[in-house]
């Protein structure tokens, strides 16, 4: 069974939902069981969304954007959704600064989560709690 170890106690707490087994391994075949540290990533999402349909997310890393030192992957993973990985994108050093304005769809109230991929492989991740009172995703399809 996949554990989440590199998550600091207080991540893996606030996200029952995170430690599905479906979300683990998913998270294991991106990260390649690197460790997932905390930092860098801030993220703004309501605390409450009336609706799972499109709830806005707004993300920013703090990184020099660099040829040394930039962000080379950014994901974004719903673990009740009935598909967690909601987005993936990739980004050079071309790109000055981070900030990424998007909207999102929940299956009801849950985590989510953002994970970054720096230049140099090392991963950062953080969550946001999001209570939703009606929820968007039904079923797979």
């Amino acid at each position: 069974m996949l554990t989440l170890i590199s998550l600091p106690l207080r991540a893996r707490a606030q996200s029952p939902d995170a430690q599905s087994e479906e979300f683990l391994k998913l998270l294991e075949s991106l990260t390649q069981g690197a460790p997932i540290q905390q930092g860098k990533i801030q993220l703004s999402i309501p605390r409450l969304a009336d609706n799972g349909h499109s709830v806005p997310l707004k993300i920013s890393i703090d990184s020099p954007m660099t040829q040394a030192a930039h962000v080379k992957t950014l994901v974004i993973m719903s673990p009740r959704n009935p598909r967690p990985l909601v987005a993936k994108m990739h980004f050079s050093p071309r790109n000055t600064k981070l900030n990424v304005a998007t909207r999102v769809r929940l299956n009801g109230s849950q985590s989510l989560w953002v994970y970054a991929q720096m230049s140099d492989l090392s991963w950062y991740g953080q969550s946001a709690e999001v209570e939703v009172t009606e929820s968007a995703c039904l079923d797979a399809s």
